[in-house]
């Protein structure tokens, strides 16, 4: 049985499992469940979700503008999440694995990470402030932000855990 160094490795047994799980939980739903809610007049309402967002954009032609919004906000979190169960699985057992070429990525993908989370909130102020529409958050937005930083903490966790071991 191996021996766990106090206050390191015993912790990440338990924390990293469920922050494994959270991420890619939390990055479905916020993709699927709406992400704010527009009050038209009192009678009209609606409340896309960022897949949603992503197929009108693509329906109506803007296909640019799709792909894009696509890329940061769905293929960029789940590579992302890919390469933290990549690193997560090369340190199972702790062993140190240095810093490789996917795991250079991450601080990359991190900076686009909350970006989404902002333009809602710009969203969000822009029709409320203009009068035209009332608007409220929704959970898919709470949901894709806790997915951006859980996953961001769960790489944070993976590179202690590996810089501790090497020492």
């Amino acid at each position: 049985m191996r021996a766990f160094k106090a206050g390191v490795s015993l912790p990440y047994h338990f924390i990293l499992p469920p922050l494994l799980f959270a991420g890619p939980f939390c990055l479905a739903l916020g993709l699927t469940l709406p992400l704010v809610r527009f009050e038209k007049l009192y009678f009209f309402e609606e409340t896309p979700s960022l897949i949603g967002i992503i197929a009108t954009l693509w329906r109506d032609g803007s296909l640019l503008l799709a792909v894009l919004v696509a890329l940061f906000s769905a293929v960029f979190p789940v590579a992302k999440l890919l390469v933290v169960f990549y690193e997560a699985a090369a340190k199972r057992n702790g062993e140190a694995t240095g810093k490789g070429l996917l795991s250079s990525f991450i601080p990359l993908l991190s900076k686009w990470s909350m970006m989404d989370v902002l333009l809602v909130a710009l969203v969000i102020v822009a029709a409320k402030s203009s009068g035209v529409a009332n608007a409220f958050t929704q959970p898919g937005l709470w949901f894709y932000a806790a997915s951006a930083l859980t996953v961001t903490v769960t790489h944070y966790l993976l590179q202690l855990r590996g810089s501790t071991v090497a020492q």
